[in-house]
């Protein structure tokens, strides 16, 4: 949910079920108590939230509002096999970026002879997309990263998984944030999405 909305979401919430009898914070996570057993929770994102562990009356997410919509320069790395888009934003504005398509073929589904050199084709057609991705997280976002609130990831595991295995780019892995966003094949549309979903809370109604 966008950052903004959270608050009139916390109140909505409350009036449905009967009010909220108290609200528990800690650092990583939020959660309100309603009088009707409902509970919604939510994980900090940017976490730690500055404020004394414990429970408080009532619904009293304040701070942590104040905490999610507070303005954060994040660094972005979006990859999928064969695509990435790299950037830095301000709110949900992209101030510099970086994005590239690599051609590589789908799978063969057939078998023989063809079908390997087809897959060592895509292998190799799958390292080149990939270190062209790890050269522009390291160009674009290295320099950066003294001056970023926080980096945030987005796109396909297993293509995030390998550009971890550049030693180039550990001070970057060290700062992300735990969460992956889930993003189509990276374009700049797509990287201007991921700026405001960087910001989105993800709240979790139970029990």
């Amino acid at each position: 949910m966008e950052a903004e909305r959270v608050a009139g979401w916390f109140e909505r919430f409350a009036a449905g079920h009967g009010g909220v009898l108290r609200t528990e914070l800690d650092p990583t996570r939020v959660t309100a108590y309603a009088a009707d057993g409902a509970t919604a929770t939510v994980a900090v994102p940017f976490e730690p939230l500055d404020v004394e562990p414990g429970e408080r009356p009532g619904l009293n997410v304040d701070e942590f509002v104040a905490h999610l919509v507070r303005p954060r320069r994040i660094a972005l790395l979006l990859v999928r096999l064969g695509g990435y888009s790299v950037g830095v934003a301000l709110g949900e504005r992209i101030q510099l970026s970086s994005t590239d398509r690599r051609l590589v073929h789908a799978r063969h589904k057939a078998g023989g002879s063809s079908a390997n050199r087809f897959r060592r084709r895509r292998e190799g057609q799958a390292r080149v997309a990939l270190q062209a991705a790890a050269d522009a997280a390291a160009r674009v976002l290295l320099p950066q990263l003294p001056e970023v609130d926080a980096v945030v990831l987005g796109g396909d595991r297993q293509a995030i998984a390998q550009l971890r295995e550049d030693r180039r780019l550990e001070p970057l892995f060290d700062r992300a944030e735990p969460a992956l966003l889930d993003v189509p094949e990276p374009r700049y549309a797509v990287l201007e999405e991921a700026a405001k979903l960087a910001r989105a809370a993800r709240i979790t109604i139970g029990p």
